[in-house]
């Protein structure tokens, strides 16, 4: 495989790719220890702002990268035959509570889509189901097309 062109996305091209996609890896970091975790996710293309359900046991791992409104990387991507698409977002992931939800946040959380990756073996009564948003400080996109 070759490298033909590497191109960044205009605005409108990288919004596309956010609005068809429905997972990203969410990468957090705290001292040297890095996490990173594929999520499901809602896009608001007119807002530039990612809305984020993420669920996890009191006792997981996840919990430890996730207080204080950390700075995070979000990442999607797709891979079609003679094209690889990505988009990073950067920016702080702030919780939304759930006393100050908005029908607005309902209606969004409730169009982001549920993958397969979020099964689990505890029953739903021992999860925490959190909600949050990213905001990004910055959202880059890049084509790279290949001659196969």
């Amino acid at each position: 495989m070759t490298v033909e062109q590497e191109t960044v996305m205009t605005g409108d091209e990288t919004d596309a790719l956010l609005e068809r996609r429905e997972t990203g890896v969410l990468a957090l970091a705290r001292s040297d220890d890095p996490y990173a975790i594929p999520i499901s996710y809602g896009y608001d293309a007119e807002s530039c702002q990612f809305c984020m359900r993420l669920v996890s046991t009191p006792d997981a791992e996840k919990r430890r990268f996730l207080s204080d409104s950390p700075r995070v990387r979000f990442v999607v991507y797709e891979e079609g035959e003679a094209t690889y698409r990505s988009a990073i977002a950067k920016g702080r992931l702030e919780a939304v509570p759930k006393d100050e939800l908005t029908p607005d946040h309902i209606e969004r959380y409730g169009a982001a889509k549920r993958p397969l990756f979020e099964i689990w073996s505890e029953p739903k009564a021992d999860l925490d189901i959190d909600l949050y948003e990213l905001d990004p400080d910055e959202l880059t996109g890049r084509r790279i097309d290949v001659n196969r």
